[in-house]
């Protein structure tokens, strides 16, 4: 079951590893079917690098940082503006807060792509008061999910106080992690295929 890396794109395996699976596989019967030694086609290739490609594209509205306690903390504290509670319904209040933060009204902005409901404001405010009043404590660590606001499973470095800090990377917008997963799949799909014997090689089938 030796590799070899002396040509790479023909076969991973070594002469006596190629030389067992020929054996093997001209001495199995598969149950009356035959399979014979093809190279994956061109078309199905270029078919599943069109897919992966789509999916990006498709997605790529949705890529983007996860929004923060500390992204919301300002909503918080306008909700007890006189202008908010004069408001006559939600409507006229998550507008009334929208003049009091600036950045709300950015279309470039995490606000613009993590928009927020008064309901939603009301389910999370009583949580990220109660972050604000425990000393030590960064907004930023912790992530907005849904009507829960919960630390962040993020573990970066250690702050002075040995605490550690629990924000998403400035570099990692969303999509690390399929990148990741898409690479190790495909050359994961490469290592198999190539540790059979070369495609100049078929089997007699009996």
């Amino acid at each position: 079951m030796a590799w070899t890396f002396n040509a790479p794109m023909a076969t991973l395996s070594d002469a006596p590893t190629v030389q067992n699976a020929e054996q093997l596989w001209e001495k199995e019967s598969l149950g009356g079917l035959t399979e014979d030694n093809n190279p994956i086609p061109v078309p199905v290739i270029w078919l599943v690098f069109l897919t992966v490609c789509t999916a990006f594209f498709v997605t790529f509205p949705l890529w983007g940082q996860r929004p923060t306690a500390a992204l919301y903390a300002p909503f918080v504290t306008a909700m007890s503006d006189p202008s908010v509670v004069a408001a006559k319904d939600d409507a006229q209040a998550m507008l009334a807060i929208g003049k009091l933060i600036p950045d709300s009204q950015s279309k470039d902005t995490l606000l613009a792509r993590h928009p927020l409901t008064m309901d939603q404001l009301r389910e999370i405010a009583p949580q990220i008061k109660a972050l604000e009043a425990r000393p030590g404590i960064d907004l930023k660590d912790y992530t907005v999910v849904g009507a829960n606001v919960v630390l962040a499973n993020f573990e970066g470095n250690y702050r002075p106080d040995g605490t550690r800090i629990r924000q998403q990377p400035w570099w990692d917008k969303g999509y690390t992690i399929d990148v990741f997963y898409l690479s190790a799949f495909f050359l994961g799909v490469f290592l198999v295929v190539k540790r059979l014997p070369p495609t100049d090689w078929q089997p007699r089938h009996h």
